[in-house]
């Protein structure tokens, strides 16, 4: 999918072979404008009727319309507000994203909706916003689906109609890798970690990656940091999973690569670099844990159903498993 800004002739007109598509589009979304009331006769929608609403668009100098085309063929439109009238309000908006009816159901309007948030997200907003009619289910279920979070019920500021307000957060996507440190009785070294956004759990030694860094090099980096342990190397990998949290950079969807090894019961080396560590990543505390504790612990453990995945290990490889001496 190709994204583009509405292109307008040297008297701010739209070319006439681009109107006649974009009139096409409207026309083909009938029932949604006839539950907008955007269009006198949602059934005989005129190139002309299209200009004006787009230029009214235009006339607000925070606003972008973008089109959207897929093997040259105009697929959708998003029209967006980089910051919207209330000053309180600190997100852009996306004010219409439609999908020619003729190529629904074909993830045109998914995709379209991703590159506008990318779009955001590069020019460093955090959140976007929008407003969907209450009348209209199908379009709070479409959004909803895509991570949007309801936060108010209000009239939309121009017609007074009834409208639920979403919000999604902009995540930055971040890769990093963490180690399961197994010793000889089965019990796994975390630790209990305060984030801003979901609150106390427990999780893995490990971390973000940094550039041109492999997950098992990132790994060992972040192990060596946060423990002090310089004679441990990653094993196989245990698993990969993806959560949200907020970084130090802001919200992001972490990516992670979960190794395993084998290595001695012990508590972290003592030493400014890994107190510095601790203090930078929010680390509370740390323990050893059973598989029995890990199973019944209501804390939040990352990543989920560790002892499940770690038993699964010792049936599959009994080289990684508890000694049996």
């Amino acid at each position: 999918m190709i994204l583009s800004p509405l292109p307008l002739t040297p008297d701010h007109d739209i070319p006439a072979p681009l109107l006649t598509e974009l009139t096409a589009l409207y026309a083909s979304r009938h029932k949604f404008h006839a539950l907008s009331g955007d269009f006198p006769d949602p059934r005989d929608i005129r190139p002309e009727q299209v200009a004006a609403a787009l230029a009214g668009e235009l006339a607000h100098p925070d606003a972008e319309v973008l089109l959207a085309r897929s093997e040259g063929l105009l697929v959708g439109i998003a029209i967006t507000l980089a910051h919207h009238p209330d000053p309180a309000d600190p997100d852009p908006w996306i004010g219409l994203l439609m999908v020619d009816a003729s190529v629904g159901g074909q993830g045109h309007g998914r995709r379209l909706a991703e590159e506008v948030e990318a779009r955001f997200r590069a020019a460093g907003r955090t959140g976007v916003r929008l407003a969907v009619l209450d009348a209209n289910p199908a379009g709070l279920a479409f959004w909803t689906a895509l991570g949007y979070e309801v936060l108010a019920h209000r009239p939309d500021r121009e017609r007074g109609r009834p409208c639920t307000v979403l919000r999604k957060p902009l995540r930055t996507p971040r890769s990093a890798a963490r180690v399961a440190v197994v010793d000889p009785e089965g019990a796994v070294f975390l630790f209990r970690y305060d984030n801003v956004e979901v609150g106390v759990h427990w999780a893995l030694p490990g971390g973000g990656l940094e550039p041109g860094e492999s997950p098992r090099e990132g790994a060992l980096r972040e192990l060596r940091e946060e423990t002090g342990w310089t004679d441990l190397e990653p094993g196989p990998l245990l698993t990969t999973w993806e959560h949200d949290f907020t970084h130090a950079v802001g919200p992001v969807r972490q990516h992670e690569h979960v190794y395993v090894t084998r290595g001695p019961r012990r508590e972290p080396a003592a030493g400014a670099q890994v107190a510095a560590a601790h203090a930078e990543d929010r680390i509370l505390t740390w323990r050893w844990w059973t598989r029995e504790e890990l199973a019944e612990e209501t804390e939040p453990v990352w990543p989920p159903e560790l002892a499940k995945l770690l038993d699964d290990l010792d049936r599959t490889d009994p080289d990684h498993g508890p000694d049996r001496a």
